[in-house]
């Protein structure tokens, strides 16, 4: 059988019965895309003039590496990519390949190309899952040219692929189906033979919708879900399957939400980022993706926490003593009532007037302290207290503050330098009128010398 044919196979031939081995394929197998106009999604890199699209068209390219989450399209892109060219597609796992596979079916690729010309696309899912022994394996093949690599992965590949093999290959990301593009690939389902086409099946307007929204652009997902509806509905007395709302309800159960590694740190940003800039609902709607996620809330609490004090700060000091007060609650208290406590707090917190004049400060502060000469601490503010001190007369002319009335002026710093820059947002605004009020004791002081 041509290395290709199971794309075709799973196509069951006019007329045949139901029980036909196409007919045992699950529905997204049997329904995956034999070219690239039947490909559904992924418009930014497939469209007419974009890269991908320009490079399958030119047959120039080494190797690929698509990311993207489960369900969007990842193995069928593969798969087109070496039936546009012509070239035989060889497939391995991640998780169950090793090396000696790699070689073996490297080994095969030079014979092909030997006997016959044809190329041969190494398909390689879960790349991920690979050590760094076992992509470095694929390296020499790579750069020859015996085999084009793609490697499809749902995680970062700048984190997960190593660099001398990012640098050999195009990288895409694809993105989750849109709901039009869901509701496009089931009613393909429905019509098509590969699909329920030969059956007679009718699916409720607001049962597609239900399903194009709760898988989450999760092709494949979405596919299940119909499938499962169908198959266990009974043919009414019309002779017609029909597929309500509540069937593809039970169908799907319950909704998935895509939180691999890159969505956790996406998700947290933009939590994080909403909260900082006023946004409430925003930061409320991106907590409830992570608590439906099984997110750690004690991660979710000490991010809430480093916000009130770098991006709130002396505009709001009370900030930090919720954030605080959330992040002992919520381990003390647990879920689902958790939940409650950390809406208090990221509302709160996204209300809250903003400032980071202490964050900024210090980061200066130590720049200065790491880059540049340390300054020498004024001799009235050193501790007179020991032997070394009392006879250099450390502590000589310190003036006490609350012997003049809790502000004196005096020198705390060699060279004057101002860290603590505040705007008057807040109660940062009374902080402000303070820091200008000691300013102009300053310059009468020094006005009077």
């Amino acid at each position: 059988m041509d290395e290709l044919g199971f794309i075709f196979n799973a196509t069951p031939a006019r007329g045949k019965s139901d029980s036909s081995a196409g007919d045992r394929m699950p529905l997204a197998a049997r329904m995956r895309p034999r070219n690239l106009e039947e490909y559904c999604g992924q418009s930014h890199i497939l469209g007419e003039g974009k890269l991908l699209r320009r490079a399958i068209t030119a047959d120039n390219f080494s190797s690929i590496i698509l990311s993207g989450p489960p369900g969007v399209g990842k193995t069928s892109l593969a798969e087109l990519i070496a039936l546009s060219t012509n070239a035989a597609f060889i497939r391995l796992s991640g998780v169950t390949s090793t090396v000696a596979d790699i070689r073996r079916e490297i080994a095969m690729a030079k014979e092909r190309r030997s006997n016959s010309g044809r190329r041969t696309v190494l398909f390689v899912d879960e790349i991920h899952r690979f050590n760094r022994a076992q992509q470095d394996s694929l390296l020499p093949d790579v750069e020859s040219g015996v085999v084009r690599l793609i490697g499809a992965t749902t995680f970062n590949p700048s984190f997960y692929v190593v660099n001398a093999l990012m640098s050999r290959s195009l990288s895409f990301q694809l993105e989750p189906l849109s709901q039009d593009e869901i509701k496009k690939l089931l009613n393909n389902a429905i019509t098509d033979e590969r699909g329920f086409g030969r059956l007679a099946v009718k699916v409720a307007p607001e049962a597609l919708d239900f399903i194009a929204e709760v898988c989450e652009g999760d092709g494949r997902r979405s596919l299940n879900a119909l499938e499962m509806a169908v198959l266990s509905t009974p043919v009414s007395e019309d002779g017609i399957i029909h597929v309500t709302l509540g069937t593809v309800q039970e169908s799907v159960q319950k909704k998935v939400v895509n939180y691999d590694d890159d969505a956790h740190y996406d998700t947290a940003s933009a939590f994080i980022k909403s909260m900082r800039g006023s946004d409430p609902d925003a930061a409320v709607y991106y907590l409830a993706k992570m608590l439906e996620a099984g997110e750690d809330i004690r991660f979710i609490a000490r991010r809430m926490v480093i916000l009130a004090s770098e991006d709130i700060g002396n505009a709001d000091p009370r900030a930090i003593t919720l954030a605080v007060s959330v992040m002992q609650a919520v381990d003390f208290v647990g879920m689902p009532e958790a939940r409650i406590i950390l809406a208090q707090g990221a509302t709160y917190l996204a209300t809250a007037p903003k400032s980071n004049a202490s964050y900024t400060a210090i980061n200066e502060a130590l720049s200065d302290v790491k880059n540049n000469r340390i300054q020498p601490i004024p001799y009235a503010l050193r501790d007179p207290h020991s032997a070394g001190g009392k006879a250099n007369n450390h502590g000589k002319d310190y003036i006490y503050v609350h012997n003049t009335g809790g502000f004196a002026v005096q020198d705390y710093m060699s060279v004057p330098k101002k860290y603590y820059r505040v705007e008057g947002s807040g109660y940062e605004a009374k902080i402000k009128e303070r820091l200008d009020y000691f300013d102009r004791l300053r310059q009468e002081a020094g006005a009077g010398k």
